[in-house]
């Protein structure tokens, strides 16, 4: 027999839930667990190339200054929360997110993939996690930094926004995106000092914008 009451199925909220559902993203907690497992190897990755590039500096120059050392370690535990913290939240959630916001989730994570490495591949030797300014850094303006002063923290940014999105985390989403802009402001104020302190960088980068690209040149 047929119900026709006016029960929980049947009330305008949870119609659109179910909307939402058919249009949901099949994204289920092991999918997801292996998506974040593939980002964060890739992540792993760069903190040994990170690493090496750090001893190499610290054999040349053993007291070369690091931005901002004190709130390193809640950069690192929040960054360790962005591969950990959403999967539990999708895993409560129980539901798929909607296509669109996964889709912008990985037009997001991927983007901030291709953007950070293209900073690797511009700064080179000189590229470590820690932020670590030598007094002979080599100054690059070329890939992004053409157009920006910090690349490397727009595609953590995408990444913190990207991420938690692919399946639904909306907390964490906000949660660590906050988080992690609170930490990067004094991490950034503390690098752009000790950058600027360096004379050819600040004739060439201080003129650029910090995130965003002007449209037009200037």
């Amino acid at each position: 027999m047929r119900n026709t009451g006016s029960g929980a199925g049947d009330r305008p909220g949870s119609r659109a839930l179910d909307r939402a559902g058919a249009d949901a993203a099949r994204v289920s907690p092991v999918h997801y667990a292996q998506v974040l497992l593939a980002f964060g190897a890739q992540r792993g990755l760069e903190l040994l190339y990170s690493a090496r590039n750090e001893r190499l500096i610290r054999s040349r120059q053993p007291s070369a200054p690091q931005a901002s050392e004190r709130v390193f370690r809640g950069i690192a535990l929040v960054n360790l929360g962005l591969f950990t913290l959403p999967l539990l939240e999708r895993a409560w959630r129980r539901r798929s997110p909607p296509a669109f916001i996964a889709g912008i989730g990985w037009i997001a994570s991927l983007t901030a993939v291709a953007l950070r490495l293209s900073v690797i591949a511009s700064l080179r030797g000189a590229w470590t996690v820690r932020a670590v300014v030598p007094s002979d850094l080599p100054v690059v303006d070329r890939g992004p930094y053409r157009f920006i002063r910090h690349p490397n923290y727009v595609a953590l940014g995408l990444e913190f926004l990207g991420l938690p999105l692919i399946g639904g985390a909306y907390l964490s989403a906000a949660g660590l995106g906050l988080a992690n802009s609170v930490l990067l402001r004094r991490r950034i104020a503390d690098e752009e000092a000790l950058l600027m302190a360096i004379p050819e960088y600040r004739h060439r980068m201080a003129h650029k914008p910090r995130f965003v690209p002007r449209l037009s040149a200037r």
